[in-house]
């Protein structure tokens, strides 16, 4: 949880069903600053068949917030194509100072931790923007962007850049989906493409009772997850719980799995009640 004057953040994640069967980790990650006028919100994906992309998630999620505030603290134009190639090279920097020192096989280390997509949101002074690498799934209250899927379900990765002959043979861009005034801005919603069997989910009762799962503007519209900084979280983990319970008469019992098979990251930005119209 966090804000200033104008924006109040909350975000949260949770293991997806098929993570925790096969015993996998989350390799979600989220970050989000608000520093001198600026606010930079993102999340990330660590690529399913890499090994330990959980640890590039992480690390991602913070360099690249820090790098998109930075360049933006320096003056940088939210929109121009210049400002979003500071910020990629500025965040494959310390990733590759990191793999560097891993030892072993670049190649390797880079496909074990480094790859993850990132989608985020950036505000600063009066424009603001939503920008990807890689798929997801991004709301600015009903206008909804689902980013993907890519061919063969291989989206592009920021790490890709560390390489000295990425995929493709270009390392990817940052993609800016929408710029707009930041007054425009009412409420935002990051998330990672797990959050899009969130959004399929939206009609589906949450296992073990607790009503209908709702629309994703239940994120934005109610204060408890702006209050509670774990509020997020739980309530993805009440939609992905399972759950067990005695069938007497039957002599059975009555499983109800998880909804989010994929892990699920959310970021959930609003403007203030104090600064609404």
């Amino acid at each position: 949880m966090g804000g200033d004057a104008a924006f109040e953040v909350a975000g949260g994640t949770v293991t997806g069903t098929d993570h925790l069967a096969a015993g996998r980790p989350n390799q979600d990650a989220y970050a989000f600053r608000i520093e001198g006028g600026c606010l930079a919100a993102v999340v990330c994906d660590g690529c399913g068949s890499g090994a330990r992309s959980e640890v590039g998630a992480a690390l991602g999620a913070r360099i690249v917030t820090e790098q998109v505030l930075g360049a933006l603290g320096r003056g940088g134009d939210i929109e121009s194509p210049e400002t979003w190639e500071e910020v990629r090279r500025g965040a494959l920097a310390p990733l590759r100072a990191a793999a560097g020192a891993m030892g072993g096989r670049l190649a390797e280390v880079v496909s074990t931790f480094f790859l993850f997509t990132v989608v985020g949101l950036a505000i600063s002074g009066d424009r603001a923007c939503v920008f990807s690498l890689g798929d997801g799934l991004i709301a600015l209250g009903d206008d909804l962007l689902r980013l993907g899927p890519f061919p063969g379900n291989e989206p592009p990765y920021l790490g890709y850049g560390l390489l000295d002959r990425p995929p493709g043979g270009e390392a990817p861009r940052f993609t800016v989906h929408r710029a707009f005034p930041a007054s425009a801005l009412r409420a935002a919603l990051l998330g990672t493409d797990g959050a899009v069997d969130l959004l399929e989910s939206s009609a589906r009762q949450i296992p073990g009772g607790g009503g209908e799962v709702g629309p994703l503007s239940r994120f934005w519209e109610d204060d408890r997850y702006f209050r509670n900084p774990d509020a997020v979280r739980r309530r993805l983990a009440l939609i992905n719980r399972n759950v067990a319970r005695p069938v007497w008469k039957e002599e059975r019992m009555d499983r109800e799995g998880g909804l989010l098979r994929d892990d699920t990251t959310l970021v959930v930005v609003r403007r203030s009640p104090r600064q609404r119209d």
